[in-house]
């Protein structure tokens, strides 16, 4: 990575040249910069330009433009009357001065729009239809990050009804708001392009502005036939990722080598990047919720917790497995993890159409304490200390995020097309942190079994059902030979002892 330095002088020489270039044609250097072997650059992959990814007429690989259409008029139909939508764009991230963070859209402006490029405001209108504002592009900015979308791909591509310049925003924006009885904006996004323009300040101090996100939740909420291929697809990549995974931890140790290969399959096998940072705790580590630091060695006769998830084409994935790498479970891990899987799978038969997510998590409560006592966990009557052990709820919808349509309650009713997680656990430190009174048999342990659960007309599908979750299977898994490989069979006895 070129150094500070390094990159003004680089700068400075791409303005030279570009400068030359545009003195002798500006409709050249336009065209040359626009296009690649006449197939037209607009940021992202298109069907000419990745027939492998996308099929014609789709926006993004597997949606279409006319879904995209569907989706703006939805939310147009749901706003009062005279509304208007601000939707900006997630702002790019940087590491350094010059070094950029790996980029991920706003949920909300990629669902709208199918835009996965940073900078841009989209806002919406029964008056005016889909505008967007698409960032300006300086010519030397392409010589460093490669072309991006303009005002000509919102039209063509993205198919807004009307677009322009972002530098031309504060012209036409604030006549767009004035003329608007409410505004509507994703409030959590973190651009303030628009926010400090007076008729916008305006519109707040006289309550005329509110938080879009209730509305695009809801229209979240339920995914469609298109959608739903696309979880199955990122479900079944991080599947088959993890079982990779697990089959390496019988002779590799190392959280961070476990955080590395699942990044590694997950990649090879389509997903564009990792949902969230892979929680990978040996032993003690699971007791951790969210742990992230991945750089210890898991110690034989420990278990080690896996919670991962991939993004295949803006659809996230969400999957939790519990393990013992030297394929066996001591008496006390058994006994939790008989436990946590029977809660699973009993909360699993409870998802179908009409129950809620608060449901189904009071019913996996009663069932956790229930067993919390049997085991001498928690006292009878110290039902409070079970929030001590297991502090999470039993389950969120998933899409576009790993937490979507958050503002939504969970008492509302799931409908077919809707995904969730199930995921019980508990989690016990090597040493009380609150006001818990585990026995010591337990102590150190940490175990979570979480699956994804598409809600169907009569019931539900289990997207993640082909990791192995029953203490045989994956006993027989850890114990498996590598196909008769005396060498395997000996570095998997090595790592045992």
């Amino acid at each position: 990575m070129a150094t500070a330095a390094r990159f003004l002088r680089r700068t400075l020489r791409a303005s030279e040249v570009a400068s030359r270039l545009l003195s002798t044609s500006h409709s050249i250097v336009r065209r040359a910069a626009y296009t690649t072997g006449g197939i037209i650059d607009v940021g992202q992959p298109t069907p000419k330009s990745h027939p492998e990814l996308l099929a014609d007429e789709e926006i993004t690989p597997g949606i279409t433009s006319e879904e995209y259409i569907s989706r703006r008029k939805k939310l147009v139909d749901a706003l009062p009357e005279k509304s208007l939508a601000i939707i900006a764009s997630a702002d790019q991230q940087m590491m350094t001065d010059v070094v950029p963070y790996s980029f991920r859209q706003n949920g909300d402006y990629l669902y709208i729009t199918g835009c996965t490029q940073p900078g841009g405001v989209a806002v919406l209108s029964k008056e005016t239809g889909l505008c967007m504002f698409m960032p300006d592009k300086h010519k030397e900015d392409v010589v460093w990050e490669g072309q991006t979308a303009g005002v000509e791909a919102a039209v063509d591509f993205f198919k807004a009804n009307k677009a322009f310049p972002l530098s031309e925003m504060k012209k036409i924006l604030p006549e767009m708001i004035e003329q608007s009885k409410v505004v509507y904006h994703n409030a959590k996004a973190s651009t303030s392009s628009y926010r400090n323009f007076d008729a916008f300040r305006r519109a707040s101090l006289n309550n005329k502005v509110k938080d879009l996100t209730h509305y695009t939740d809801e229209l979240r909420w339920i995914k469609s036939k298109s959608e739903i291929k696309l979880m199955r697809e990122s479900a079944s990549i991080v599947s088959q990722s993890l079982l990779q995974t697990m089959l390496l931890s019988r002779t590799h140790r190392e959280e961070s080598q476990l955080a590395a290969k699942i990044e590694y399959e997950c990649k090879m096998r389509g997903a564009q990047r990792m949902a969230f940072h892979p929680v990978v705790g040996g032993g003690a580590n699971g007791s951790v919720v969210h742990y992230s630091r991945n750089d210890k060695k898991i110690k034989s006769g420990d278990l080690v917790l896996m919670d991962v998830g991939c993004e295949y084409h803006g659809y996230l994935s969400d999957l939790t497995r519990t393990w013992p790498p030297c394929g066996r479970f001591s008496a006390a891990q058994e006994e939790l993890y008989s436990l946590i899987l029977e809660t699973n799978k009993e909360c699993i038969k409870l998802c179908k159409p009409g129950t809620s997510i608060r449901e189904i998590h009071h019913h996996s409560v009663k069932m956790l304490i229930s067993g919390f006592q049997e085991l001498g966990i928690i006292g009878k009557g110290k039902s409070i200390q079970y929030n001590y052990l297991n502090p999470t709820s039993i389950g969120h919808s998933l899409g576009m995020d790993i937490h979507d349509s958050t503002s939504l309650t969970s008492d509302k009713p799931l409908e077919p097309g809707v995904v969730i997680t199930i995921e019980p656990g508990i989690y016990i430190p090597s040493v009380p942190i609150l006001n818990e009174k585990a026995p010591d048999r337990f102590r150190g342990i940490g175990i979570r079994i979480e699956d994804e659960v598409l809600i169907t007309e009569n019931g539900h599908e289990v997207l993640t059902a082909s990791v192995p979750k029953e203490i045989p299977h994956l006993t027989t898994l850890m114990n498996m030979g590598g196909g008769g490989s005396t060498t395997e069979s000996h570095e998997v006895r090595a790592a045992c002892n």
